[in-house]
Order: structure tokens, then sequence, then C-alpha cells
């Protein structure tokens, strides 16, 4: 029996824990573990390599993947998808775990439908947008390095009585900006499942500016697209002393929290002991209220994540 690890789309904290214990788990086992390196355009090269304990020595605390990832739109057609398939059954792959986000469900899911893939899904993405789990895979090192951030931006800030813009990841789900402002005290935070209100934005900071205020912090969802409206409104309308940072891939990076690299291994246990006990398996491991579950791909690849009413109700303390 054979299993082979990969990873698809964007780069995440923790990839690296749950290569290590994929490798450390699949030999403890006794099954034989593959890298698939450079994510589905590798798996369409046959960039596979059966793996060791040297592969996978002294990654914990790097950031990225050392097996590397990638978008492919070659996947998008069959005869690519084939010859990947081709290439699992040339090293008689049984099962497949995948670290990715919601594109790289959805094209496992018809790879699975074609060609009866065992497969098991990882959540993996800063933006916390795949539905069905409370948490994804590099959350917790991403909204630390936003946090920190923040915390130095809101030193200068309050000595130069200026007003800072500050645009977060997350495409179209405001997890990232929504956590970071409520847990940084920002006075505005713009996401994309809340309607922007700009002229009570404005109502309310100038009242709260006439009143004392020296300093504006506002945190901006990239999905939004409002941030240099916001900064306008700042700067413009209100007489701020405006600056905009775009944080941008350094919230990809960095090393992993202790929180991710554990929930790293703990993701990868849940998905090969899911193989183990399954032939043809399309399901991704979530985790909810401290425990983890499985989920049918379609379910979750069919709905929309987004900031729960509970931290939308935190949000609405900001105002």
């Amino acid at each position: 029996m054979a299993y082979a690890i990969m990873c698809s789309g964007g780069d995440a904290p923790g990839m690296n824990a749950a290569i290590k214990k994929f490798v450390d788990y699949t030999k403890k086992l006794g099954i034989e573990a593959y890298l698939i390196y450079d994510g589905l355009e590798g798996l369409i090269d046959g960039k596979i390599k059966q793996a060791s304990h040297d592969d996978v020595a002294g990654i914990l605390h790097r950031g990225g993947a050392v097996i590397r990832s990638s978008r492919s739109k070659r996947f998008y057609e069959y005869k690519y998808r084939k010859q990947a398939y081709e290439n699992l059954k040339k090293f008689a792959i049984d099962g497949l775990v995948v670290l990715g986000g919601d594109g790289s469900f959805r094209a496992m899911d018809r790879f699975w439908e074609e060609f009866n893939i065992n497969f098991v899904g990882i959540p993996t993405t800063i933006d916390n947008d795949i539905y069905g789990t409370e948490y994804c895979l590099g959350v917790d090192t991403a909204l630390n390095t936003i946090r920190d951030a923040l915390d130095k931006i809101y030193d200068t800030a309050s000595t130069f009585n200026r007003a800072f813009v500050v645009e977060v990841m997350g495409r179209e789900c405001g997890y990232l900006a929504a956590i970071s402002a409520i847990s940084s005290g920002a006075e505005i935070c713009v996401i994309p499942e809340v309607e922007c209100n700009i002229p009570l934005i404005e109502k309310q900071m100038r009242y709260e500016l006439e009143n004392g205020r020296r300093y504006i912090l506002a945190i901006v969802a990239e999905g939004t697209k409002k941030t240099q409206e916001i900064a306008d409104c700042l700067e413009n309308k209100l007489g701020m002393d405006t600056r905009v940072t775009i944080l941008g891939h350094i919230q990809r990076g960095g090393t992993p929290s202790t929180f991710d690299r554990m929930m790293g291994f703990e993701f990868t246990i849940q998905a090969l002991k899911h193989l183990q006990n399954s032939t043809n398996s399309n399901k991704v491991v979530v985790w909810n209220r401290g425990e983890f579950g499985l989920l049918d791909i379609e379910t979750v690849v069919s709905n929309k994540n987004r900031v729960n009413e509970y931290h939308l109700s935190m949000l609405n303390q900001l105002d």
C-alpha cells in the first residue's frame, strides 16, 4: 500500500508540519510514502518521489512547503488529468492527501469523479474561507503576523496623530480582517460580509475626532476593494494625515505558530486514518468546536463560507 501527499494553490504556514507528520505516520503504519512536488503541475509531470525521513528532517520551523505548490491551468483539460492519474498508477499510489483550498478541492472532486481517486483534503489557507470548518491550516500564524504589524502601526499612528488604512488578505472572506480588527481594537473594519457605509463611517469618526480621538486604524479586507475609498474619506473628508499599508504576501510566510504545527499533525493523522478505511474517498477533514470530522467535497465546494454571526456581533461593538 502507498499514499502520496501534495500541496495545491496558495501556501500557508503549517504545511511542512503536515508533510512531516505524513511521512512519519505512514512509516509507522508500514505504508509507503510518496511526495508530489510542485502541486498539480508536478502531478501531471510525474514529479513524484518516494519519501524518506531525511526529506522531512528539520522542516517544522519553516514557512511555505518543502514540496512546493502550484496552480494549474492544464489540470482543467481531461488529457492532463488522465496523465496525472497514470502517474499515480505508475507508482501504485492507493491514496492521496491534498493540502489546499476551495479551488484545489474542486479540482480533486472532478478528478475523483473521473478516476475514483481515493482522496482526502486538508483545509489549508490563511483566508479561512473553506465551508464546513472553523479553522484552516495556516490561519493562526497569519493572524499573529497581522497582529504584530498592527501593533507597530499603532505606535506610529498615535505618535503622529495619523490615520492608517491596512489592507489584509482573505479573498472574498473577511475573517482575517474581522478577527484582526477585533483583537487590535481598530476603529474601522470593512469586510465583504457587511455592506460598507462610507457616510456612516465618516459621521462616527468625525464625532470621535471632535471628542478627543487623535488617530484612527482601519482594517480593510482585500475582497471589498474599498481600501483607497476609505483612505480618501479619512484624508479628504476628515482631514486626517492618512497612510495606506498593504500587508500582502508577508501574511502567508513566516515560522508557523505552535497551534498551526499541532493542527498540521492532527489534520494529517485524521486524513491517514480515513484513507486506511476507504477505497473511494472524496472527503475533507474539518474541525469544529474542538473536534475533527469529515465532509464530502461536494458539500464543501457547493457552499460559501462567511464570518460567523458571533464575530460579526463583536465587530458591531466597534461602531
